[in-house]
């Protein structure tokens, strides 16, 4: 064989294994924004500003990742919800906070 081929066919080995893997962790870092912004919610809906805080920046973590490693326009739209109620809530409103987490939660669903 030549040694082209070779190379040839090892590149494409490589590229087949590990492809499934992005798209794999695509979807992994979808779905922790997913559950982090329903546990941002439920503590909204308890009042506590921070619980949101806390938790929509960990959506907002996973969230970036999933953008970065696949730009979708539903996970854009739930980044900028969450950062929307990141701020909300560290201004001590949780009703508004829970209610930019909720818009979040739509598009990072449509995005999966």
């Amino acid at each position: 064989m030549s040694r082209r081929f070779v190379i040839a066919m090892l590149s494409l080995g490589f590229t087949l294994l590990f492809a499934p893997g992005l798209s794999l962790a695509v979807e992994d870092h979808v779905a922790e924004a997913i559950t982090h912004t329903k546990q941002a919610i439920s503590e909204g809906k308890a009042g506590k500003a921070a619980g949101v805080v806390t938790h929509a920046e960990i959506a907002l973590t996973h969230a970036r990742a999933g953008e970065k490693a696949k730009a979708n326009p539903h996970t854009e739209e739930g980044i900028k919800h969450l950062e929307e109620a990141i701020a909300t809530g560290k201004k001590g409103d949780a009703k508004a906070a829970t209610t930019h987490a909720e818009a979040a939660l739509t598009h990072l669903e449509q995005a999966k």
